[in-house]
This record gives structure tokens, sequence and C-alpha cells, in this order.
């Protein structure tokens, strides 16, 4: 599996993710540990994670020595969860060379298995994160009841602790006001609609998650297969919206957003996020040659955070002007 933003070959689903949430059986939850649980938590996770098969491997990182901003830039690209980076002291992260994969240690819970992929392949995720489920419980012995299954801080993970999520680029839905139809009809089968960072963010570049909320009562397999299907039909609704806009409109949005992107001296993020957004949908739908051109790895690339680690560029007018900068050169 391949970093999910590097290799993005298109298309309105962007990236699947599966995370699972893990308790040690004969440890309190997170919110009750002492420090020195804490310690012992990571020791014993690490030596667990040292014992995976090779083709499991994962670097063992203390977050303690990770700097500030790099710690936000793994939360752009989507390696640790908001709520991890607020709490990061102490804790600590397992994570594999391309950042496919990611074990959370004493977030919410225990542990965060998260396996994030490219596209629409869920199934693929899930197998990867299964794997490492099983594999980890032989040492570490997750807190299982018969009755309820998984046991975890939060009532509303206990059962499979699975969340399954699909990353969506859904402008058109979003532009004619569909998005809150979309949601309606997500949450009556136990789905949720959220933005680009998940609970509590709002959409950026039109992109929108779409996960379940169910965990108790159903099994990991259906609860994938009802997020599958109504990311299907939220795809389809998307296509069609697309097909009733005359071509000459797309067109014209789309190289507006592309002059705007080639020659302009500062990009706020905001700005960025909406232009970056019309170019992938000009790509997808051959307005406009995107051979060379990857939009996804862009926004990555192109966030506060990442501009601030890899262009040393740290107010938010020197950010304006790199982000500026580096999508000229890049167009």
């Amino acid at each position: 599996m391949a970093c999910w933003y590097k290799n993005n070959n298109g298309g309105i689903v962007i990236s699947a993710r599966i995370r699972l949430a893990r308790n040690l059986s004969d440890m309190p939850f997170p919110r009750r540990m002492t420090p020195q649980m804490f310690i012992d938590l990571k020791e014993r996770v690490s030596n667990a994670i040292k014992a995976l098969p090779s083709d499991l491997a994962l670097k063992f990182i203390e977050m303690n020595n990770v700097p500030e901003t790099e710690i936000n830039a793994m939360v752009e690209r989507h390696v640790i969860s908001p709520d991890f980076a607020k709490n990061y002291k102490d804790r600590a992260i397992a994570l594999s060379a391309d950042e496919s994969v990611s074990i959370m240690i004493g977030e919410e819970d225990h542990i965060r298995i998260q396996v994030i992929s490219e596209g629409a392949s869920l199934d693929e995720a899930y197998d990867i994160a299964n794997s490492i489920d099983t594999a980890l419980n032989e040492s570490l012995h997750f807190a299982f009841d018969d009755r309820l299954g998984y046991l975890t801080e939060c009532p509303t993970n206990i059962g499979t602790g699975l969340r399954a999520s699909l990353m969506l680029h859904l402008p058109v839905c979003e532009s004619r006001g569909e998005i809150n139809m979309v949601a309606d009809a997500a949450g009556k089968i136990g789905l949720t609609v959220r933005g680009m960072y998940g609970e509590g963010s709002k959409s950026s570049a039109s992109l929108y998650q779409i996960s379940n909320q169910i965990t108790l009562g159903i099994s990991e397999k259906n609860a994938i297969e009802n997020l599958k299907i109504i990311a299907s039909q939220i795809e389809e609704r998307e296509k069609q919206c697309r097909n009733t806009i005359e071509k000459i409109n797309i067109e014209d949005t789309v190289f507006r957003s592309l002059g705007i992107l080639k020659y302009a001296r500062l990009l706020s993020t905001d700005e960025f996020m909406k232009h970056i957004s019309m170019i992938k949908l000009g790509i997808d739908e051959g307005i406009i040659e995107g051979r060379n051109i990857n939009p996804v790895e862009l926004l990555i690339s192109a966030q506060p955070y990442m501009l601030m680690k890899n262009c040393v560029a740290q107010t938010p007018g020197e950010r304006d002007e790199a982000r500026a900068k580096m999508i000229r050169e890049l167009l």
C-alpha cells in the first residue's frame, strides 16, 4: 500500500480509512491512567509492534521527540487525529514508512489502529487493519465482552470499535446546497457526514468524510458494506449533478481557477482550497490536462503546517507567498 495522497489517480472518492479502537484488558482506560501506567503501556505496545511480521513493520515514535510543527503537519496528512495532536505529551505512535498505517497510543483509547489508502479501497484497508489487530491481540489481550464486544472508553465505540470512512470530492453537490440532503440520507442508515478532518471540522475544497456511527449490534463487514452502498449513491448523485451543467460553465469556472493559481503571488489557505477543488474537477472531467498534476498531493502540501515544515514559512503572510510560489512552479 502506498501513501494515500502522493499517487492519487483522481475520481470522486479520494481515500478510504479504517480505524480500530482497542484497550488492554488489564489496564484502566486512558482517562484514569497514571503517568507510570502510560510508560508501561508504551513499552508493552512497542514490544508487540516489534513482533509484527516484516510486511507490517512499523517505526515506534515517542511524541515528545517530535517538533510541534511536524505534529500539526501529521494532522494535515491525516496520520494522527486532531485530538491526539492536542494531547500528544507522553504519548507515542507507530508508523509505516509510507504513513498508510499508524497506531496512536494513548489517545481516547489505549491504541487506535488506522489504515488509510487511496480511492475506495475499504476492503484492502480493513484486511491490513484486521491483520495488525489479530497480531497485537496475541500479546496485548484486548478488552472484550461476549455480549458487548470490544470495550472502549467512549460508549459510542463499544462493539466493533470500528470507524470506516471514505473521503469524497463533492463540489457540484455542495454548490447546489445538497450536502444536507446527503447527510440526512446517510444518517438514516447509521452513517454521518463530516468535514475534511472528521468530527467538528468544516468542509474544505468540497471534501467530505462519510463514516459509520453504529458499532454495536453490527459486524465490521456489514458496517463497511453499508458505507460502500451509501458512498456509491452519493458518488452517483455527484456525477448526475455534473452532467446537468453546461460544459462551457464548468470550463469557465475551472479555467478561472487555473488562471488564479498559475499567476497569483499570494494565496490564503481558503482561497487555495477553493481553486484547487476546481482544478481537480477540471482534471476529472477531462477539461484540463492533468498528467503531471496531482491536486490531492498539492492540497496536502500547501497546508499551513506543511509549508512551515518544508518552506520555513512561519507567518501567515510568508505562508501565503510560499504557497503561491509553490503552486505557480508546479503548474
